[in-house]
């Protein structure tokens, strides 16, 4: 539902044009002055404003120009009795979107209205769209080529087309956000606007706001109409991270508007219906919290139609050179200089490293190696203290495939680091054999023994 914002100090057109428009399906929020409507274009999730010119204190044109420099791309309507071919010239210059005289005719105002709505939703699907682009550019969407990961690529490819609800579980820094994006840019709504809301970021009372919106006046504080994530999520996807964290009385919320797809805003009364596809995340075993009455049966089940379990760092070694790689090349983008390297130590390190703090603490750990560093190589030196301390602490058993004979697992082994080897050379042979202390033709032998093709 568009919001438009009426400023008039004739309280006679504000009451007429607010039930003209009302009558559209609009939301309108009216002004009888241009201070008490900067007030409102700061504060409020508008879509248009409608303005009269001649307003005792700041007038329509000045109040034009400052709505310019806060949201430069909100549709301003200008409106007046006191038309003149000068004062359209003018509104143009400041990027009015058009001008109109009173009296105007009732049509021909919706008219303008409409073509306004249009061009702002272009606006802002373009500046969505963009925005995605280069979220996943720099993200260079999820990375990972182990079986772990190729099994959740399948997942995402099933899901996406579909309008079912999906629960990602995970530790927390496994890149729980980036596969719901990943969700989302493959479906249907991908031109929909994708919402995110950290459910264990607030307090219940600002997470219920944020979630279903407010009124004016709803409580202390809320000065403004404000659209929740739901409402601004409208046609797209809801992200709920950390959905476990969410309090009891709020949980009832949720499934009611996952099952009606309406609420109301904190403190109004009015039904809000929406079309948004939930997509959930949380680092917490919510099953458990269920059989502990801490979250709803029916409210688990609503959000787990589909369920992604992505894997914790040290049960996808396999990822880490693809990660690491991305990380310097994310950090070093734009940077004269040589390509940066690690030496057989500092991967050994990473690799026994048992990353409590999974993809997030690798990316941190790069980006300090890559300050600390010297000479495009990384060394074990540059790397954290901790991380030095858990070489001897190395814990071979979780690297064994679990319940395969011993010769099984034996291969397993040794074509992992084959692949390992191959990444950290860039697909130099020589190179990769050297690192694995075998001849470059025994490699060779190796890579056709287990079809590896580079």
């Amino acid at each position: 539902m568009e919001t438009i914002l009426i400023v008039d100090d004739e309280k006679n057109y504000l009451v007429v044009l607010e039930a003209l428009l009302s009558s559209e399906g609009y939301e309108i929020m009216t002004a009888d002055n241009a201070r008490n409507a900067l007030h409102c274009i700061r504060n409020a999730d508008l879509d248009l404003v409608i303005t009269d010119v001649k307003m005792p204190g700041m007038s329509g044109m000045e109040l034009l120009s400052e709505c310019g420099k806060m949201k430069p791309d909100l549709p301003v309507i200008i409106m007046t009795a006191y038309g003149t071919i000068e004062m359209a010239v003018e509104a143009m210059k400041q990027h009015a979107y058009d001008y109109i005289t009173k009296p105007f005719q009732n049509e021909q105002l919706k008219l303008t209205i409409r073509k306004a709505l249009e061009k702002y939703r272009l606006v802002k699907e373009n500046r969505r769209l963009s925005e995605a682009l280069s979220d996943r550019f720099r993200y260079g969407n999820i990375i990972g080529k182990s079986k772990p990961m190729l099994k959740i690529y399948d997942m995402i490819e099933k899901v996406a087309q579909s309008k079912a609800s999906v629960l990602i579980t995970g530790p927390s820094g496994t890149g729980k956000e980036l596969i719901a994006k990943a969700i989302h840019y493959g479906s249907t709504r991908r031109k929909g606007p994708f919402v995110s809301m950290n459910c264990a970021a607030l307090t219940e009372t600002l997470l219920e706001s944020e979630l279903f919106g407010h009124e004016r006046g709803a409580f202390t504080g809320a000065v403004s109409m404000k659209k929740g994530r739901f409402e601004l999520a409208d046609s797209g996807t809801l992200f709920l991270d950390e959905v476990g964290d969410m309090p009891p009385s709020l949980q009832v919320k949720l499934l009611r508007v996952l099952q009606e797809m309406a609420f109301e805003r904190v403190g109004g009364t009015k039904t809000i219906k929406v079309d948004v596809r939930v997509l959930s995340a949380s680092n917490r075993n919510i099953r458990e919290d269920v059989k502990e009455g801490t979250f709803r049966e029916d409210l688990y089940y609503r959000l787990n139609v589909i369920h992604i379990e992505v894997p914790p760092l040290r049960e996808r070694a396999d990822d880490i050179p693809l990660l690491v790689k991305a990380f310097i090349d994310k950090y070093t983008e734009g940077k004269a200089g040589k390509k940066i390297e690690l030496t057989p130590e500092a991967w050994k390190l990473l690799y026994r490293y048992p990353w409590p703090g999974n993809v997030r603490e690798l990316e941190n750990v790069i980006e300090r190696a890559l300050v600390l560093s010297s000479g495009g190589v990384i060394t074990p030196q540059d790397l954290p203290e901790e991380i030095e301390a858990a070489e001897s602490h190395f814990d071979i058993d979780r690297f064994i495939p679990p319940n395969v004979p011993l010769q099984e697992a034996l291969s397993q082994i040794e074509e992992t680091m084959i692949r390992r080897a191959l990444l950290q050379s860039d697909n130099v042979q020589a190179h990769a054999a050297r690192m694995l202390g075998i001849t470059k033709s025994l490699m060779q032998h190796k890579m056709k023994k287990y079809q590896i093709v580079v």
